[in-house]
């Protein structure tokens, strides 16, 4: 098992936070490089089902998950049930009060390819994190008011 994990701080409330985040099908506006949609009952409450596509155009992942954990405004947790990506994930919000909140993403994944996977986890994990930090900057612009536009660059938003 291999764990990664970053957090955020961010200027809005975890009301706004937990909406933005569980808008599986506007997920692909914030990270990186995957389009996302919620499948079984909209990929809300437990039992509820969500997949994404990382990758680009046909060279990718799908990323099948299972929700397992449902705390509404506070904590999301799946089970990654795909072919390649498979352990468990949270996302967990922090009310920081004034309005604000931390938002962090965890990942605790089953490595493919065994050993190798085992072996080549300390390369990757450097590259797994900073797409994680990447995602959670675009995130950030969405949940305090902007848009991100093609190419990770931000705009803001219409008043």
């Amino acid at each position: 098992m291999a764990g990664v994990a970053a957090a955020v701080e961010l200027a809005a409330p975890p009301e706004r936070v937990w909406a933005t985040l569980t808008d599986w099908d506007r997920q692909g506006e914030w990270m990186l490089l995957t389009r996302t949609r919620g499948t079984v009952h909209g990929g809300q409450g437990i039992g509820g089902g969500i997949e994404g596509w990382t990758g680009i155009g046909p060279l990718g992942v799908l990323d099948t998950m299972v929700v397992r954990g449902w705390e509404p405004g506070r904590r999301v947790a799946v089970r990654h049930t795909g072919r390649v990506v498979r352990g468990s994930g949270a996302f967990e919000i922090e009310d920081l009060g004034g309005g604000r909140s931390r938002f962090t993403w965890s990942e605790w994944l089953d490595l493919p390819l065994g050993p190798l996977g085992r072996l080549g986890w300390p390369l990757a994990r450097p590259l797994v994190r900073a797409g994680l930090r990447y995602s959670l900057a675009r995130f950030r612009t969405v949940v305090e008011g902007g848009t991100v536009v093609e190419g990770g660059a931000a705009a803001p938003a219409a008043r």
